[in-house]
């Protein structure tokens, strides 16, 4: 784990002109820590990077996408104080989303870490998307999201041309198209003309298959430069349509998951009626001072 820290100096300095000069409390702000964490893996510099920063009260919208920008990662959390619980907002570079796991693992994992959430606590926040929680158990950490399932969809003739191979299903949940291909290897070597995904009236598109390895279910990749984010390493919200999907296709409740992007993760799946429990891993690997 790195960390970047102000210097004794510097918090000096900024202590004696706060005492100083009262009114440039009103000038220079309180440094804000900030997180960046891997989630879906158990490894750094793996999974998909997430930033995390825990505010004392909320901020603009404004500021929070151009601190999303200057992260420049897939989403970054903003996370509030509620009672026992916490307020979560979610922006890529460009946009802010309804509905994001990775990042909401993330933050899990840095309430825990960092104590503001007691160890084996249950996490809980409230969102565009309705009350998530998370828990940890046995060293993974579950999410507790909403079942988005797909229903059959015509593929828009663009995002057709954009994968390029023949599609087995199409489908569009409510963020996303979910586009079923033949094999794993299909999903791997894709490489999408991503100005024609773009055009889809949808979140992003999602490519599948069944796994060809016997100790996983199935893998998927996950487009959504329409969002800011070309390929999105490992998408937990993605899920909660794949579940429910490849569930009515194997017959299991419980699944084990592979996103294939470059940086690759692993989601455990767990489809329980209409909502869908989210295992995975996540480590700290940037902590720093957030100074505007």
């Amino acid at each position: 784990m790195f960390s970047l820290v102000i210097s004794q100096t510097n918090l000096l300095h900024y202590y004696c002109i706060q005492t100083a000069f009262p009114l440039y409390n009103n000038i220079i702000p309180m440094p804000l820590t900030i997180y960046q964490v891997d989630s879906f893996t158990d490894r750094p510099f793996a999974g998909n990077p997430a930033g995390v920063c825990i505010l004392s009260e909320p901020k603009t919208e404004l500021w929070m996408q151009s601190v999303a920008k200057e992260m420049n990662v897939a989403e970054t959390a903003f996370l509030v104080p509620q009672g026992d619980d916490f307020s979560l907002r979610w922006f890529t570079p460009a946009v802010e989303v309804d509905l994001c796991g990775h990042a909401t693992l993330a933050s899990a994992h840095i309430l825990w870490e960092s104590g503001a959430l007691t160890h084996g606590a249950e996490a809980r926040f409230h969102t565009k998307s309705g009350l998530l929680t998370a828990n940890q158990a046995d060293g993974w950490i579950v999410l507790n999201f909403p079942s988005t399932p797909p229903e059959p969809a015509d593929m828009p003739p663009l995002v057709g041309e954009a994968i390029g191979v023949p599609a087995v299903y199409c489908g569009k949940s409510p963020f996303d198209y979910l586009i079923e291909v033949e094999s794993e290897a299909i999903v791997r070597e894709l490489n999408p003309d991503l100005r024609k995904i773009a055009t889809a009236s949808a979140r992003g598109v999602i490519v599948t298959a069944r796994s060809s390895s016997a100790d996983q279910d199935f893998v998927s990749r996950f487009f959504a430069p329409q969002a800011g984010v070309d390929e999105d390493p490992v998408t937990g919200s993605a899920h909660c349509a794949l579940g429910p999907y490849w569930r009515s296709k194997l017959g299991k409740d419980s699944m084990l998951a592979y996103q294939a992007s470059p940086r690759g993760g692993f989601v455990r799946v767990t489809v329980q009626g209409d909502r869908v429990l989210l295992g995975g891993k996540a480590v700290t690997v940037l902590k720093a001072e957030l100074l505007a």
